[in-house]
């Protein structure tokens, strides 16, 4: 039952992907979501992360950022950049939890798929993608405790089944608000060659004063 729900699941998110962004982009989201559906199931079965769902998570971001910024370069940089941020956030947390409570609160497979996560997703999409990971996960566990009592004390939760699926919809969430990683166009700071339209008021007026003008050095010359 778990398979074919997760089939599903990862049909409709792939579908979703496609239909959301255009190109290069969607297939990107595609693959995303596929990677995604696969290491929920393989960390919900076997409290693992496999290097190479995460790794391939990692360089599809990369080069999808690079393929939807106008400068290559520079969308690879900056996709670069947070990776390495998520990484060394998610690992110094992984660190001052050992040192505090003496045991592991997260593996090094969540550690990667942070910096996967950092690849995909801008600023304000990263903290939201870890919020509803970490809500989702907190939300299993309290339900957990109370079905299985003192049994459940202690038993681990795959947090990367809940941070992957969660990077997918951030994506898309962003795609479909158009901030997702292809970006818009900066509006343009150039002035039009073309007039904007004058009001007919304002157009009346000006023509009474040009008129007074030109009829005012005849009036001056009667006066005389």
């Amino acid at each position: 039952m778990e398979t074919v729900v997760a089939g599903a699941a990862g049909l409709g998110a792939i579908l979703a992907s496609l239909l959301v962004a255009p190109g290069w982009i969607g297939v990107g989201g595609a693959v995303l979501a596929a990677l995604s559906v696969a290491i929920a199931v393989i960390d919900r079965r076997r409290l693992i992360i496999p290097d190479e769902l995460s790794g391939g998570a990692l360089l599809v971001g990369l080069a999808v950022s690079a393929l939807a910024a106008e400068n290559a370069a520079t969308g690879f940089v900056l996709a670069a950049a947070r990776a390495a941020f998520m990484f060394a956030a998610f690992l110094a947390f992984r660190f001052g939890f050992r040192r505090l409570r003496g045991i592991d609160g997260m593996g090094l497979g969540d550690v990667k798929l942070a910096a996967a996560a950092g690849a995909w997703l801008d600023w304000g999409s990263l903290p939201l993608a870890v919020n509803i990971a970490a809500l989702a996960a907190l939300t299993v566990a309290v339900v957990g405790r109370f079905r299985a009592g003192d049994a459940g004390r202690g038993s681990k939760i795959p947090f990367g089944a809940f941070l992957a699926p969660a990077i997918w919809l951030c994506w898309l969430l962003a795609a479909l608000g158009g901030n997702g990683l292809a970006p818009a166009k900066p509006a343009s700071f150039e002035m039009s060659m073309t007039a904007a339209p004058v009001p007919d008021a304002w157009a009346s007026r000006s023509q009474e004063r040009r008129l007074a003008l030109a009829e005012s050095p005849s009036s001056l010359r009667s006066g005389r």
